[in-house]
């Protein structure tokens, strides 16, 4: 359970990274001056999605699953930063591309690892996991968004993502910056969980996969 707990949290941050946008939308319209193009800056990341969808697979058979949850988690922290404090719509999108991989990395690695390390009668019930975090996910960002807006706006003329909060910065860039939480979370708690017997018997460590 809390092996496949640790890798369900690539699912909650799969449903945190593609949902928080939604309440910067506006904000980043009136920053950037981005107009109707605000929909692909959204959707870019879906692009990055489908990338690190792709090479997943290859990349936990060469390196190991526990080292791909851990470049997935990485990803996820530089993406929040980068979304936090983008120069121009150029760089902001390329950090949505990079959460965007983080997020298809996260989409294949986790029920892979669930399923490689569950018992066979709990496998259905630990697989669901990853569907439960990934809703879970999409939760909390829309509870979080709101807190932050809500603080963000209190004694102000207006409710806007754009007005200033905690450390100067604006609400937008802390509905981003909460993000660094969970995914520092999942870097760390990836650090501590072992590779699943499966991959230990295909790269022949089959001493580490009996244990």
């Amino acid at each position: 359970l809390r092996m496949a707990g640790v890798a369900a949290l690539g699912g909650f941050l799969f449903g945190f990274d593609s949902a928080v946008v939604n309440g910067t939308v506006d904000a980043l319209k009136e920053k950037f001056n981005i107009g109707d193009a605000i929909g692909f800056v959204v959707a870019i990341a879906l692009l990055g999605s489908a990338v690190g969808a792709w090479f997943a697979g290859t990349l936990a058979n060469k390196y190991g699953r526990r080292k791909v949850m851990i470049i997935a988690a990485a990803l996820f922290l530089i993406a929040a930063v980068g979304q936090a404090f983008p120069f121009s719509v150029a760089d902001l999108m390329f950090w949505r591309f990079i959460g965007g991989a983080g997020i298809g990395i996260a989409s294949v690695i986790a029920p892979m690892y669930i399923a490689e390390i569950a018992p066979a009668q709990l496998r259905g019930r630990l697989g669901s996991l990853q569907q439960l975090a990934i809703v879970l996910g999409i939760f909390t960002t829309a509870v979080t968004n709101y807190f932050i807006l809500n603080a963000a706006s209190a004694g102000k003329p207006e409710t806007s993502a754009n007005n200033t909060w905690l450390l100067g910065l604006e609400a937008w860039q802390w509905m981003f910056l909460i993000e660094l939480f969970p995914a520092l979370l999942y870097f760390l708690l990836a650090l501590r969980i072992p590779e699943p017997p499966r991959y230990l018997v295909e790269v022949g460590k089959l001493d580490e996969a009996r244990a």
